[in-house]
């Protein structure tokens, strides 16, 4: 858990210099700060909102933003409540309702679920990197492109494909998306409640295992590229050994992969888009 910086305690007393100015009581003002805790900690690992390339100031207004759209929205039942005793969801949760914590155990609280859902999301993101760097290194495409959409260095094909799903995903709605699974959230796991953690470990292997497959699903055609032409690489180096085949080899593969990018890369954009929608339309669940 990050020490709450400067900035975090600014906010924190603006929320409460706030509540006095309009006259809201005490568990209006927690109730409050704990909202942005867990929309602040979804928004700072949400694709497009999240990313490190965007100033802190940004990223902390769309946090105040989408917590204005949520915390008039929850209902009295929502936040005094406990957690629902069944349902179909794949997560649990432990503990009462808003009464009985204190506010530093209902911002823990609240950050573990905000966390929990920040990283189903970005998980997304991470399988299209890593689809990227195995389709780079596939193809033998390797050359670093540089600090883009991440913080960290990435092939080329790998930041493009990763600038490519965050536009996708801001051009199909995704602020709303994200609003109605923050809103969502406090029917599965209301205020003041942490999720159990047997749920959360299985429920953490099925989504790092999803994503895995995504990335590899994503990078199919590149690795049977690179397969096909090793295979052919070796067998026209067996029938002539004079011929430099690496010479001819190697500006034919970065050719056809360049080729194939631009025939897959579309139908690997709307295979991520049906993942991040799926996602987004059931966060708690286990992936099919």
């Amino acid at each position: 858990m990050e020490i709450p910086t400067t900035a975090d305690l600014s906010v924190i007393q603006l929320f409460v210099a706030l509540g006095r100015l309009l006259s809201f009581s005490e568990t209006d003002v927690h109730t409050l700060i704990a909202v942005f805790t867990r929309v602040g900690a979804i928004v700072g690992l949400m694709p497009g909102f999240g990313e490190r390339a965007i100033p802190a100031r940004i990223r902390l207004a769309a946090a105040i933003a989408f917590t204005a759209i949520i915390w008039p929205v929850l209902t009295p039942g929502l936040v005094n409540e406990g957690p629902p005793t069944g349902g179909d969801g794949a997560i649990g949760a432990t503990g009462g309702g808003l009464a009985p914590f204190s506010l530093g155990r209902l911002i823990l609280a609240e950050a573990a679920v905000g966390l929990m859902l920040g990283v189903a999301i970005r998980m997304l993101l991470w399988a299209m990197q890593f689809a990227g760097s195995i389709a780079a290194q596939s193809t033998s495409v390797l050359q670093i492109f540089g600090a883009g959409a991440t913080p960290d260095p990435m092939p080329a094909i790998g930041n493009l494909m990763t600038v490519a799903a965050i536009a996708i995903a801001l051009v199909g709605d995704l602020h709303i998306k994200a609003a109605l699974v923050m809103i969502g959230s406090y029917q599965v796991l209301p205020l003041g409640v942490f999720p159990v953690a047997g749920d959360l470990a299985e429920w953490g292997v099925a989504r790092a295992a999803a994503a895995f497959g995504l990335a590899f699903s994503l990078a199919a055609p590149f690795l049977i590229l690179g397969l096909v032409y090793n295979i052919a690489l070796g067998a026209i180096s067996r029938a002539m050994p004079q011929l430099m085949v690496v010479l001819i080899g190697a500006p034919a593969i970065v050719a056809i992969a360049i080729l194939l990018l631009m025939l897959a890369a579309p139908v690997m954009l709307a295979q991520w888009s049906g993942a991040l929608n799926e996602t987004l339309a059931d966060p708690f669940g286990l992936p099919r």
